[in-house]
């Protein structure tokens, strides 16, 4: 276990390409680009800046409720590869890279006697649903991971420090190199979804890079 746990601060997805771009850029009339980064513990920043730590994260947590609110995957002909989710903010289009997912899960909280996931900062304001039985491990970066919106590429990154208090729940009856095989929560064991990922963002990603 501990192996895994160091994993999630080892581990690194980040996005090395280097793309030419200027913020503010105007392609077309009326139409302005901006360009940000979403690291792994789901602070948002603009990519070009230089150094990127809390003090440098948009916290705003309006303005993030409505950026993440029309995020999506970039479905336009610029930057698909280097910047793969879009937040269209009227006539501004935000490109976004991550250093895994756009989506990254904070904390648990509950609202109306129903346990919730929260995400993107924003406070009780972005949440779905607590589903203790999807949740997975890949035991390859030890990164932990829950379903999300559909629009979002239907999956989403649980930050590290939650992903380790999670992981002492875990149980590995195929072994600590196979994913973990059930969840305990609320002293409920719960069997894992083993395969609901592989149709999401992460699966075609992980079939595009075979």
């Amino acid at each position: 276990m501990k192996m895994l746990i160091g994993r999630l601060f080892t581990s690194s997805l980040q996005l090395c390409r280097q793309v030419a771009y200027v913020q503010g850029q105007s392609p077309a009339p009326k139409i302005r680009e901006y360009f940000y980064y979403i690291d792994h513990e789901g602070m948002l920043f603009l990519d070009d800046a230089r150094i990127k730590n809390f003090t440098s994260c948009f916290k705003e947590k309006q303005f993030l409720e409505f950026f993440f609110k029309r995020l999506k995957l970039n479905d336009t002909d610029r930057y698909q590869g280097e910047f793969p989710f879009l937040s269209v903010c009227g006539r501004e289009r935000n490109y976004i890279r991550c250093d895994d997912l756009p989506i990254v899960f904070t904390n648990i909280f509950q609202q109306d006697n129903a346990d919730k996931l929260a995400y993107a900062h924003a406070g009780d304001k972005m949440s779905v649903p607590w589903q203790p039985d999807r949740i997975c491990m890949f035991p390859d970066t030890g990164r932990v991971y829950h379903p999300a919106p559909e629009r979002y590429g239907a999956i989403g990154l649980i930050r590290s420090k939650l992903a380790i208090e999670l992981s002492s729940s875990f149980t590995f009856q195929n072994g600590e190199e196979h994913p973990p095989t059930h969840f305990r929560w609320k002293e409920q064991d719960y069997e894992l979804d083993q395969h609901w990922w592989k149709e999401t963002y992460i699966g075609r990603r992980t079939k595009s890079c075979h």
